[in-house]
């Protein structure tokens, strides 16, 4: 039987753009990192045309699919005045999801303009102030696959 090849936390990396185009630096602080692929489902009810008492049958189709982004950890000096410039900006900035461990031909990056949705601190007596933040991508990130 052949083992299942995984990935440890520092293989699925966060970056954001920085003021230079093209380069792409981490979040500081991070501990916790998700990606969420989503499709917006509508539903539909199909009759049967032969025998209208039997129950419709559901059908599915997608109408719109996401990608979004969450993280939570400590609040580091090193990305403090990017993520607030980011947030009171309202724009998107280009993010990308760098996945170390994809083989190669498979996606390593998933690329694109995102909105910083949320930042929430806390900071409690005796522990380090910590900081939840949601992504948005605008739209579905471009996948880049692995090179040779």
């Amino acid at each position: 039987m052949a083992k299942a090849a995984t990935a440890n936390f520092h293989q699925m990396v966060l970056e954001v753009e920085t003021d230079t185009p093209g380069t792409y630096a981490k979040l500081c602080g991070l501990t916790s990192r998700g990606v969420n692929r989503q499709h917006n489902m509508q539903t539909s009810e199909v009759p049967d045309c032969d025998d209208e008492s039997l129950p419709a049958a559901v059908e599915r189709a997608v109408q719109s699919s996401e990608v979004t982004i969450s993280g939570s950890g400590v609040w580091a000096a090193q990305s403090h005045e990017t993520m607030l410039d980011w947030w009171y900006s309202g724009a998107t900035k280009n993010v990308r999801i760098r996945h170390v461990n994809a083989l190669v031909g498979d996606t390593e990056y998933e690329t694109g303009p995102a909105y910083l949705a949320s930042i929430s601190n806390q900071a409690e007596r005796g522990t380090k102030v910590t900081a939840e933040i949601a992504i948005e991508f605008d739209g579905l990130p471009t996948r880049t696959p692995k090179a040779a």
